[in-house]
């Protein structure tokens, strides 16, 4: 029979109760919907974040839901933050419901905050030529880096795409590669010559060097032979935006905009790059035609014999 959550009494009997159903909503999120791993992690945190909160306010479960979504405004969390925080509560909510483990859904007609839309950052297409030429390809490593900078740039991968990319995930005929992105949709992305070639030196040269027992099939490797994380590409991405003199706030999905936004600049279609960049919904995609727009006064001002 359904039941709500945390009355006064039996606040540590439901605790207990909220802290398995997280569990077992992870576990149907990984083998029936088959989320990725780093979308995973991301619902575990924001449950066990408001399981907490439960533990230390407990009443009916409606009470603590806008309790909680008051407490991160007034902890000064963004308001995308809350909008993520809410999302995972519904779906978790919406499981239990359709379980027949809730008899109502806690989180039902609540709105989600309004986030404010901020444009990715994005590089210019010399600050990229100066990135990706930086590292000292007279070494091991900076074959590494250079082969790396030009994959991530040619093929808008995200970060996760490009630690995960495999042995098995290119082709040279013609230039492109596989990557497994949200949800474990699989995409082809083509990539250009110069990608190419530094990818083949690096597989034909270095990746020998440093692979050992525990590299498996990844392409990127560590100095250790162990698959490259995404902390540390974010490391040597950082490094060399130092290294290159570009001021600009830099991750790895600012390399992800960048592909995005240089393809749509020179003429490419919003549903192609959609694809390339496997967005599911395509005003994911629109986000960068604001970029483009963002850039075409200044444009405009110094073409235009008029202006």
């Amino acid at each position: 029979m359904g039941r709500t959550f945390a009355t006064r009494r039996e606040v540590i009997r439901e605790a207990i109760g909220m802290e398995n159903q997280i569990q077992e909503f992870l576990y149907y999120l990984e083998y029936e919907r088959h989320l990725s791993k780093n979308t995973l992690l991301s619902y575990g945190r924001d449950l066990a974040d408001f399981h907490v909160y439960c533990r230390a306010h407990p009443g009916p479960a409606r009470e603590q839901v806008l309790a909680y979504l008051e407490w991160l405004k007034a902890s000064g969390r963004s308001s995308s933050t809350r909008a993520r925080r809410l999302s995972a509560l519904k779906t978790f909510f919406g499981y239990l419901e359709r379980e027949e483990i809730l008899l109502e859904n806690p989180t039902q007609h609540l709105d989600t905050p309004r986030t404010d839309r901020h444009l990715p950052g994005v590089l210019s297409l010399d600050e990229v030529v100066r990135l990706i030429e930086t590292p000292d390809v007279a070494t091991a490593i900076g074959i590494r880096d250079r082969a790396m900078l030009e994959v991530i740039y040619a093929a808008g991968l995200r970060v996760s795409e490009l630690c995960q990319l495999t042995i098995n995930d290119w082709w040279s005929d013609p230039p492109r590669v596989r990557c497994l992105g949200k949800g474990s949709k699989e995409r082809y992305v083509p990539i250009g010559r110069m990608a190419l070639e530094w990818l083949t030196v690096y597989l034909e040269r270095v990746r020998p060097q440093l692979a050992s027992a525990k590299s498996g099939e990844i392409v990127f490797l560590n100095r250790r032979g162990l698959p490259l994380t995404r902390q540390g590409f974010w490391k040597i991405l950082k490094q060399y935006g130092l290294k290159a003199g570009i001021g600009k706030d830099l991750t790895p999905h600012t390399m992800r905009h960048s592909f995005a936004t240089h393809l749509l600049e020179n003429g490419a279609d919003l549903r192609a790059v959609q694809e390339m960049l496997g967005h599911q919904d395509i005003s994911t995609t629109q986000i960068y035609t604001h970029v483009s727009r963002a850039r075409l006064r200044p444009v405009y001002d110094r073409a235009h014999p008029r202006a």
